[in-house]
């Protein structure tokens, strides 16, 4: 069996979603330690002057020992409504825009208290979008302990996961020994190289997800595939 381990991120970017596809079973790694200014609670929209970061607000606490399942969302103000606001006003005039606008009306207008459950349910419903038929777990349904690799080791054999796919910089600080002796294939993913019509001139695949959504419709596992 494929699997994939990604922190939950916010609305992610393209490539967070080719990875899921490449799988048989995603898990969210939502007992990791949670890091600021990361892309947990933020991401990046295209605008005509640049991009833009929409940052769910957190509930400051100790950094050093909070792990992203434990993450508070702040709702002491309505940042729901003013990222929908955001993304309405820059992507309306997108050709799919109206097919996906009432799904951020509930993701947006329902009230959330904890970032990784807002992100993974987030997650998951653009996945069914996208047409991707991989299951979802979490990291935290088997509490497995573990360092670096040795953890993403023992969530594969938690999971019965023979083959384990990483991004591309997992080579920087993957030790391959380790999969080897514990009997796990070990694979690098190469992203593809992405493009559609975008608004606001020239592409930038550096940006949210719902980009491709707003401009390919439900489509767009086609060009996550590289079919154009």
């Amino acid at each position: 069996m494929r699997g994939v381990i990604l922190q939950p991120n916010y609305i992610p970017w393209y490539g967070y979603f080719e990875l899921i596809n490449t799988s048989d079973v995603f898990i969210f790694l939502d007992d990791a330690q949670y890091t600021r200014r990361d892309w947990r609670n933020r991401n990046k929209i295209k605008t005509e002057n640049g991009t833009k970061w929409l940052t769910i607000p957190v509930i400051k606490e100790d950094r050093d020992s909070l792990l992203i399942k434990d993450v508070m969302i702040d709702n002491t103000t309505n940042w729901g409504k003013s990222h929908y606001d955001t993304l309405k006003h820059y992507y309306s005039k997108a050709p799919y825009w109206i097919l996906y606008d009432e799904l951020l009306k509930e993701m947006y207008f329902t009230k959330w208290n904890k970032l990784s459950e807002f992100d993974i349910e987030f997650i998951i419903r653009i996945s069914s979008i996208l047409g991707i038929e991989s299951k979802f777990h979490s990291s935290s349904e088997v509490k497995v302990d573990g360092i670096k690799e040795q953890k993403l080791i023992n969530i594969c054999q938690k999971f019965g996961i023979s083959t384990y796919i990483s991004g591309p910089n997992g080579q920087d600080y993957i030790d391959e020994n380790n999969f080897t002796n514990a009997g796990i294939i070990l694979e690098y993913y190469r992203y593809n190289d992405l493009s559609y019509e975008q608004s606001f001139g020239e592409f930038n695949p550096y940006v949210s997800v719902l980009d491709l959504l707003f401009h390919t419709g439900n489509i767009g596992l086609n060009f996550l595939k590289g079919i154009k």
